[in-house]
């Protein structure tokens, strides 16, 4: 892990020729998660009775983004093991403004966003949860094949001068500027 000029901490799990690629990237991301406090130190501890309703609405908010971060991973990485013969790194960078997830692979082909199927059958969907659950996401040409990018938002709001700086939001589409 290491502190960027910004503020920012990152941290880079290389996989080349790596077995469960999927699972060590969802262990490498919880890991982090917990470290840059998107997971509560209680998280293991079982809920309170008496917890206000408010901290209870705030664990639950705070579980359903690291799951979408974690699936966010999964889907990043399961297509570069489907589509791009496996991930060569995960790149996670935090920071006040959210997390970026880069997924890097040697293939220089485009990920290509599926017209919608059946949603009942298996396989095509990854690319549609990258959009849905993501800030934004695209890729980039790399030298040695490409990068899939990520933006999450951080699980908590943004300082209100921030949010009237960021105005609308919404989700990014992939493109190939990064």
């Amino acid at each position: 892990m290491r502190a960027t000029a910004e503020g920012r901490q990152t941290r880079r799990l290389l996989l080349l020729g790596v077995a469960g690629a999927v699972t060590r990237c969802r262990d490498f991301t919880r890991k982090a998660l917990t470290d840059w406090q998107w997971i509560p130190a209680s998280e293991d501890q079982p809920e309170r009775e008496h917890e206000p309703e408010q901290d209870q609405e705030e664990r639950e908010r705070l579980r359903e983004r690291v799951d979408d971060v974690l699936l966010l991973v999964s889907e990043a990485v399961a297509n570069a093991c489907l589509h791009a013969g496996g991930p060569s790194e995960l790149v996670l960078s935090h920071g006040a403004e959210g997390l970026l997830i880069e997924v890097s692979d040697h293939s220089r082909d485009r990920p290509v966003l599926r017209p919608r199927g059946d949603p009942a059958l298996p396989g095509g969907h990854g690319l549609m949860v990258l959009q849905l659950l993501s800030r934004s996401w695209g890729w980039r040409p790399a030298a040695t094949g490409k990068t899939v990018w990520l933006e999450v938002p951080p699980p908590w709001p943004p300082p209100p001068q921030q949010q009237e700086q960021q105005g609308g939001s919404g989700h990014g589409k992939d493109d190939e500027g990064g």
